[in-house]
């Protein structure tokens, strides 16, 4: 079952919006946050596949790449992954373009890049944020970015950058995992998310950081602005035709026209 949001015109939050406030716990202050989130996803990069196949339960390939054929992406078409991390997403973005010279990958994490250059060969991979990304203006056919909006610092930013390099009507397609709205749901998210993956990952890896990982990403999840205001975002940065189509209650969808 999906639902789709669209988001009405005149509802931008103010720029400077981050996607969720500080979490007091993992860092002190909000210019502390891009290193803590860096810092831990070098420390865990060479367990993320296997984490993901663990959260995923396998499913990720398929959804990734029927996401990216639903959201416009045809071969041919020139693509950035934003945080692009062991390159999940990217791989399924060379499997539907045909030639990996076609895909961009962008990512802070200099471990997260190692890991996609195993994976990717042919890829360009580039080390940088989602709100400097280091390409000419409108650049790419299509942008994408698989849960990893709730890292940035500036939603207003980081899709002002999207739209930068994005060619006029080419698509932005942002993959993120969002809180159920119904108490059962958000219940078995809590437990799977919040306390059984990261369980996991600390008894596979007890010496890394991946439990603390998984253990973040849940907080960010529960703490993330609701999909009206990344909706809102996206259309105070330029684009058009914003929606969210959200999946199983979790699995959320935004798309956007530059």
């Amino acid at each position: 079952m999906s639902e789709r949001i669209t988001q009405p015109p005149g509802e931008a939050p103010a720029s400077g919006a981050a996607p969720h406030p500080v979490l007091a716990h993992r860092y002190a202050r909000p210019e502390e946050r891009e290193g803590f989130v860096r810092n831990l996803f070098d420390q865990t990069a060479p367990h993320y596949d296997r984490i993901d196949r663990v959260f995923s339960l396998g499913t990720g390939p398929g959804y990734r790449r029927r996401a990216l054929r639903e959201a416009g992406l045809r071969p041919g078409m020139r693509v950035l992954d934003v945080a692009t991390g062991t390159g999940l997403v990217a791989r399924q973005a060379v499997a539907i373009t045909g030639d990996p010279a076609l895909v961009t990958g962008l990512d802070p994490s200099e471990g997260m890049l190692a890991e996609a250059r195993r994976a990717l060969p042919g890829v360009t991979l580039l080390q940088g944020r989602a709100e400097r990304i280091p390409l000419p203006d409108a650049s790419v056919d299509f942008l994408s970015m698989g849960y990893a909006l709730r890292h940035v610092a500036d939603l207003g930013a980081a899709f002002a950058e999207y739209r930068r390099v994005l060619r006029p009507g080419g698509t932005a397609l942002i993959l993120e995992i969002g809180r159920p709205e119904s108490r059962l749901a958000r219940a078995i998210a809590r437990f799977y998310m919040g306390a059984a993956i990261p369980a996991l990952c600390w008894l596979a890896a007890p010496r890394h950081r991946s439990g603390e990982l998984m253990a973040y990403y849940w907080e960010t999840i529960e703490a993330c602005v609701p999909a009206e205001t990344i909706l809102g975002a996206m259309r105070g940065a330029g684009f058009a035709e914003a929606a969210c189509t959200t999946e199983l209650e979790v699995f959320r969808a935004y798309t956007a026209r530059a």
